[in-house]
């Protein structure tokens, strides 16, 4: 199961790379300076817990991979889709209501970085 949120990370950090050189070179005078600020916000939380989700990877390999250490993986994962899917897709779309949806992907980030933190404490 480790070896799943390693290539997770790595996806997800490669995409997140892909999406902030589109926004650097394909969105430059294209969208408000609001919307690319919103999506730069995308790109920066997404690169973050891509990062997270190669620790948790590699700690569950150390540790061995525990009920609370997969849970803390799947929500960085969720919390990548939800939060920086609605911010990028809010740039894309000028969709303001999609900002109500960001904040349950931030819940999923801090929610699984606890679980990291208690997975941890508990191995």
């Amino acid at each position: 199961m480790w070896k799943m949120f390693v290539i997770l990370g790595a996806l997800n950090a490669a995409a997140a790379v892909g999406f902030g050189a589109f926004g650097a070179h394909g969105l430059e005078g294209k969208l408000s300076d609001r919307l690319m600020d919103v999506y730069q916000t995308g790109v920066q939380y997404h690169i973050m817990h891509a990062l997270g989700l190669l620790a948790i990877g590699l700690v569950a390999a150390y540790a061995g991979g525990s009920a609370l250490i997969m849970w803390a993986g799947w929500l960085l994962f969720v919390g990548i889709l939800v939060f920086s899917g609605s911010l990028y897709t809010m740039a894309f779309t000028g969709i303001s209501w999609l900002g109500a949806i960001t904040p349950i992907g931030g819940t999923a980030f801090i929610a699984g970085w606890i679980l990291l933190i208690a997975a941890v404490w508990k191995a």
